[in-house]
């Protein structure tokens, strides 16, 4: 699904719009002109579904070249191994979240009380991955002939990562689980998730630049997505918290 002239939609489950397995968060194609790259993996039951919409899209999956993780939970860094055997994509994260993925570590991406809670499986098995590059708050990467910007964005757990592309004078942010469309947040009972520095986040965010706004769940943004991130901020400045997208 065709979003802007550089960015696709190819994957998301019952928290999306349904086009790749339930347990996937929504899954990204930025296209480089010289490259592909993943935002984010899904939860690794199956790829197949996201392959196929990339086809659908004339997207060759064997232009990937790159996959950036927004952070180490199951559904967005799950089918990072897939990925990586398949088509030897380079691995990107935050040096908590990459730590999390060279590990498998269940408990510390909190999947281990997410099984208990009945949002997986109790059979699902969370695959360790290399990751080929640590990236941190303020670096610039290119994918092909764009450019993007890493801001790290805990809150919703630590190892968050959100990536700014620019693209033909727009500004493209994608937020992994930090900030949703509507001024959303998604803030649970585990281990790493902390208001104090979800606020830090907001404010790093609220203060660039943004016209779409994608999220790893539910609604989209393709336009003014600063009002959105802006919402969340405006919130937390009245001492209250954002309402959670579940």
């Amino acid at each position: 699904m065709r979003l802007t002239k550089r960015t696709y939609l190819v994957g998301g489950g019952s928290l999306g719009f349904g086009i790749s397995n339930d347990y996937d968060c929504h899954v990204y194609v930025v296209d480089g002109g010289g490259e592909l790259a993943l935002i984010d993996a899904g939860a690794g039951l199956t790829i197949d579904p996201i392959l196929e919409n990339m086809r659908f899209d004339g997207l060759d999956p064997r232009r990937l070249r790159q996959l950036l993780l927004t952070h180490a939970h199951a559904d967005h860094a799950g089918a990072a191994a897939q990925w990586r055997e398949r088509f030897g994509v380079e691995v990107a994260a935050s040096p908590a979240a990459a730590e999390y993925l060279r590990n498998g570590d269940e408990e510390r991406i909190s999947l281990a009380i997410a099984k208990r809670g009945g949002y997986y499986p109790r059979d699902y098995v969370f695959r360790a991955c290399e990751v080929s590059r640590v990236v941190s708050d303020g670096q610039e990467l290119r994918i092909g002939d764009l450019r993007v910007r890493v801001y790290e964005t805990p809150g919703h757990c630590s190892g968050m990562a959100s990536y700014l592309v620019e693209e033909n004078g727009r500004h493209v942010l994608f937020s992994g689980d930090t900030v949703f469309h509507g001024g959303k947040v998604l803030i649970t009972n585990v281990w790493d998730c902390s208001v104090k520095d979800y606020v830090t986040s907001i404010d790093k965010l609220a203060a660039l630049e943004v016209d779409a706004l994608l999220p790893g769940h539910l609604a989209i943004a393709l336009s003014g997505g600063s009002k959105h991130i802006r919402t969340a901020q405006e919130i937390f400045y009245r001492l209250l918290v954002p309402p959670n997208i579940i």
